[in-house]
């Protein structure tokens, strides 16, 4: 699925021409993964708003959902449900560290398995289909909520995890190093409240917080109701850090100094609290808000959105802010940026009429409740 349109119009034959982006003018060349989860949760939203099945019943519909699902669900040399990823192939489109596991993807490859689930026909094509979905979503969601869910009790664990074990019933299952959690977490982790830590492969967890990825947990239903709580806790608990003067840190914290040469390339466009390092992105606030009236949280919502209000329109309406705190206008976003319009006025209306909520949210699958003892060595 493209990333991107290009129109290329023809002076001569008056034609107007569409060019799709699938990677290869893409900063980094790197192909999109997220851009067919939302193209299907999309037209899952556009059927429950309008009531009308016969787009998503198109031949080209029903295809297009059998396509995104035959290249995520092709089994490779993984043993994880989850889905491998590259750098810079989501919202955090340049080198930021995510190659593995990001929370952003599985989370929005959950949601596209759940809305694929509700509009594939039942004929021959779509069965075959549907019988590996919901083999995965088990095996998916039995997988997040256990590893990448971390709170103060899971990391006291961590903390003292025993390294080497092999075996089926080792504990350290992906051989976490303890001396490898960074010293920020402990000061970060509240006594309640918890999140879905940026990303867990062999000897490595990143414990970054992702907002885009925690939100869409949410709304999901991949975090159960009381890890949504948790999650609303957390926010509550560290409002500075992950909302400041300007709703929401797309990621904390940022990465500094040596690891940010390392890791990002000595990207300058993603210095330390500025871009995908840590900066703040208006667009967020739709997905906030939706996550805070599911969790029967509104007033977050209204704070945050309060809090945007002071200065989206005087500043032009920029594609993100940057600093600590996000007080000053990125050093190089774009004014006038659709989706930091179409963010807050999303936020604005679903706030002033929750009943929009079930365009863009999930409720809990009671059948979802794991039937795995543990979500390795499986096969999809």
């Amino acid at each position: 699925m493209p990333a991107s349109f290009k129109v290329l119009h023809d002076p001569l034959r008056k034609v107007d021409t569409v060019i799709a982006d699938f990677g290869e003018s893409a900063i980094g060349r790197v192909a999109p993964v997220d851009s067919g989860f939302w193209w299907i949760i999309l037209l899952r939203a556009y059927t429950k708003s309008t009531g009308d099945l016969s787009l998503a019943e198109t031949p080209e519909c029903q295809k297009g959902m059998r396509l995104i699902l035959s290249l995520c669900l092709s089994e490779g040399f993984d043993t994880f449900p989850t889905l491998l990823c590259a750098d810079g192939c989501s919202m955090i489109d340049r080198r930021m560290g995510i190659y593995g596991y990001p929370i952003e993807i599985q989370a929005l490859f959950f949601m596209a398995l759940r809305c694929a689930l509700a509009m594939l026909k039942h004929d021959a094509e779509g069965k075959e289909f549907i019988e590996r979905i919901v083999k995965r979503l088990h095996a998916l969601s039995y997988h997040m909520r256990n590893y990448f869910w971390l709170d103060f009790q899971q990391l006291n664990v961590i903390y003292r995890y025993k390294t080497e074990e092999y075996s089926h019933t080792a504990v350290n299952k992906f051989n976490v190093i303890p001396d490898s959690i960074p010293d920020w977490v402990f000061d970060f982790m509240p006594t309640r409240g918890g999140y879905f830590i940026g990303n867990v492969s062999p000897a490595r967890m990143d414990f970054r917080w992702f907002a885009l990825g925690n939100c869409v947990a949410i709304l999901s239903s991949l975090a159960t109701p009381e890890q949504s709580v948790a999650i609303m806790d957390l926010i509550e608990s560290r409002w500075e850090e992950l909302v400041g003067e300007m709703p929401l840190k797309i990621a904390y914290p940022a990465i500094e100094g040596h690891e940010w040469r390392i890791v990002t390339g000595c990207d300058p466009k993603n210095t330390r609290w500025s871009y995908h390092n840590g900066g703040s992105w208006p667009v967020l606030l739709w997905m906030l808000t939706a996550a805070c009236i599911k969790t029967g949280r509104p007033q977050i919502a209204r704070r945050a959105i309060e809090l945007a209000e002071t200065r989206l329109l005087k500043d032009g309406w920029p594609e993100y802010y940057d600093g600590k705190l996000g007080r000053y206008v990125g050093k190089q976003a774009r004014k006038f940026q659709t989706w930091s319009i179409a963010g807050y006025l999303v936020a604005k209306m679903m706030l002033e009429d929750p009943s929009h909520l079930g365009m863009v949210s999930l409720e809990e699958d009671k059948a979802m409740k794991p039937l795995m003892k543990r979500s390795s060595s499986w096969t999809c």
